[in-house]
């Protein structure tokens, strides 16, 4: 959440509290080419995940949620339908991952190196060939949070740095990076991201160096 927001935010209407407050892209192109089949890894926000149109449009299958206090019903084919107490499960329009990270303080040290590791895996899962699995086409991914200006940021700047190396040597390079692409102004760029998330993020780079061998 950023300075804007007051000690009272809890008192706006339901619509106001997931409006965007920036003038930014809804999804910003942030790198090309990345794993075995070369996708694109995209950048955004709740509205932006929610668009189903424009996730087809730029050809994403995969949408990685950062967001832990939010939530997106994709099910359009329910396996099992909503009954009375009951949602609905089965088949999203997209492959779905959650990391589930709080906006500031309260995430255990792990939880940043987990959420690269999902998003590793998001990139890099085959699916099998089973009527169970019906979308298995390698698209490209989404990684979102709430606003696309914290949580996403770090995760996705701490993916760079890991993967690619020779164009982002430093964490930093990725988050400057990444702070462009997204169209973040930079008089914001002291909370996007959060500095404990960053400070999350160069702790997971560390530990998957360890864990890697490198």
């Amino acid at each position: 959440m950023g300075p804007a927001d007051s000690n009272h935010k809890n008192e706006r209407p339901l619509m106001m509290q997931f409006s965007p407050r920036y003038d930014r892209p809804a999804i910003s192109l942030i790198a090309t080419g990345l794993g075995e089949d070369g996708v694109s890894l995209y950048l955004g926000d709740s509205e932006g995940a929610r668009d189903i149109a424009l996730l087809k449009e730029q050809g994403i299958t995969t949408v990685i949620n950062c967001a832990v206090n939010l939530d997106f019903n994709y099910v359009n084919d329910p396996v099992q339908k909503e009954e009375p107490g009951k949602v609905a499960a089965g088949h999203g329009v997209v492959r779905a991952y959650k990391i589930g990270l709080i906006d500031g303080e309260g995430n255990p040290a792990r939880m940043m190196l987990a959420g690269y590791y999902i998003l590793d895996g998001a990139l890099k899962q085959v699916m099998p060939e089973k009527e169970s699995y019906p979308h298995r086409e390698r698209g490209n991914v989404l990684v979102h949070c709430r606003g696309g200006r914290s949580r996403s940021v770090a995760l996705v700047a701490l993916y760079l740095h890991k993967n690619l190396p020779e164009r982002f040597p430093t964490l930093d390079d990725a988050l400057a990076h990444v702070r462009v692409k997204r169209e973040l102004r930079p008089d914001e760029w002291f909370e996007t991201p959060k500095p404990m998330l960053v400070e999350a993020a160069r702790q997971a780079s560390d530990a998957i160096d360890l864990l890697e061998g490198k």
